[in-house]
């Protein structure tokens, strides 16, 4: 069951958010019926190259400010070591919970038991499990040095992918990149519920966070 509407919005919000997630956003924004939710991705393959988020994440807030009053970071820390949280405390705007997206499209419980019962677990969402060639595969070099396999996977033990759709084509991918790296295999059938839930409750604090005008803050150069 998807989440009741979020609270009354007579302004426009914004949600800057992690290409990847950009198909499920826009699913729950249909789902619920908020109309007054506006979103704006970064690219996806900034998922490999997390140091670029934090600035990019910076400019958008910057050409964004004037407005919308209420802002949100649709990514969770995602590799930026607190940066990601640091900015959302100086920008005075909200981001999705967690050190990372699996969380939030798992659940926080159901991803820690996962986390708890095998350590060394690679996942995959819908989007990565499309994606892998392209993201892992090419994004890591591994086509073109397949002795970085060994390297960068040498402590996964288990590949899960956490299913948000039910598509036989995903599912595929999801196994053929299990038997690439040569992990052990299991799919959970996640939906959309639990990542809109977290978008659902973030948002809702974003929105009574503004209590005063927020300062101005320059983008960092790049």
């Amino acid at each position: 069951m998807m989440p009741a509407p979020i609270a009354d919005a007579p302004e426009r919000i914004l949600v800057i958010a992690c290409g990847a997630l950009a198909r499920e956003l826009v699913r729950i924004k249909q789902v619920n019926h908020w109309h007054y939710l506006d979103i704006q991705c970064l690219p996806a393959d900034y998922h490999n190259h997390p140091h670029k988020i934090v600035p990019a994440v910076r400019r958008k807030i910057a050409e964004n400010r004037a407005h919308y009053r209420t802002i949100f970071i649709g990514y969770a820390d995602c590799g930026t070591g607190g940066q990601l949280g640091k900015l959302a405390a100086e920008e005075n705007v909200e981001r999705l919970p967690g050190a990372h997206c699996y969380s939030f499209l798992a659940g926080a419980k159901k991803f820690e038991a996962l986390a708890d019962a095998e350590i060394g677990t690679f996942y995959l969402t819908d989007y990565l499990a499309k994606n892998f060639d392209r993201l892992i595969i090419k994004g890591f070099g591994i086509d073109r040095h397949p002795e970085l396999k060994d390297m960068v996977f040498a402590n996964y033990k288990k590949l899960v992918y956490l299913a948000q759709t039910t598509d036989p084509a995903i599912d595929r991918c999801a196994e053929q990149a299990a038997a690439d790296l040569g992990l052990k295999y299991a799919r959970i059938q996640t939906g959309d519920a639990p990542f809109a839930a977290a978008l659902s409750q973030s948002i809702d604090r974003a929105s009574v966070k503004i209590a005063a005008p927020t300062p101005h803050h320059a983008p960092s150069p790049v």
